[in-house]
């Protein structure tokens, strides 16, 4: 066991027990009367400044973290480890929620790097129209900004210029090796794609972007559209080569 006998000469030897039944000894707690938690009157001060640098605080320390567990603890943990586990459905999968004006989307979030704040976005030379909005430096990186209003053909989308300066947020993501960026307005974040709350795209989804969506999503009393990546991504890279 710890040996405490280094106690300081003068010290008060007053001290707590560790549990009850237990074989341990009592520990010694000197450094809250005579240490700088007391009246500082302990003679070891000169020489270790702080009770923190004394064997014997070390020593109480470890008796401490050895003493035995009580019942009540062994109780506790058990009745933890032996409750029964929540099993996640193995087919679940996540998405990011962004909104774009007033509609919100959703992508996989295996696809999704990082979101950024706003960022200057550089218009490119004979690309003055299309989805390619230009050019933003993302962490010493140009990245291709594409504008989704444009690409998924939304209703009443804004203007080229009117997204590089109103988005909010840029989500940087990549599929098959290539990085690009979209402007959005705003990000929820990563979000767990229940089964119950899936649903598929009905006759009734009359959104502009329907050929791009796979399914929806009710989500605090919205609709989501969650986006069929494998298209917009092909989509994409068509256009890039």
């Amino acid at each position: 066991m710890n040996n405490l006998s280094a106690l300081p000469t003068g010290a008060p030897e007053r001290s707590v027990s560790v549990g009850p039944g237990s074989p341990e000894p009592e520990m010694v707690t000197c450094w809250s009367e005579a240490g700088v938690y007391g009246n500082g009157s302990c003679p070891e001060l000169k020489e270790h400044v702080h009770c923190h640098h004394c064997p014997v605080f070390s020593a109480a320390g470890l008796q401490l973290l050895n003493r035995p567990l009580s019942l009540e603890y062994r109780a506790e943990r058990t009745r933890q480890f032996s409750m029964e586990k929540e099993v996640r459905d193995a087919n679940t999968t996540s998405a990011v929620l962004f909104r774009i004006r007033t509609e919100w989307l959703g992508l996989p979030t295996s696809f999704l790097q990082e979101v950024t704040e706003r960022k200057a976005i550089h218009s490119l030379p004979h690309r003055r129209r299309g989805f390619v909005l230009g050019l933003a430096n993302i962490r010493g990186e140009l990245l291709v900004c594409i504008s989704l209003t444009h690409l998924l053909g939304m209703e009443n989308s804004l203007s080229r210029e009117e997204v590089r300066r109103s988005h909010g947020r840029i989500l940087v993501v990549q599929s098959e090796g290539v990085r690009s960026a979209f402007p959005v307005d705003e990000v929820h974040g990563p979000y767990r794609l229940e089964p119950p709350l899936l649903r598929p795209l009905s006759s009734g989804w009359a959104s502009s972007h329907r050929a791009y969506t796979q399914q929806i999503l009710s989500w605090q009393n919205r609709v989501v559209g969650l986006l069929d990546s494998e298209f917009l991504f092909s989509t994409l890279n068509q256009s890039f080569t």
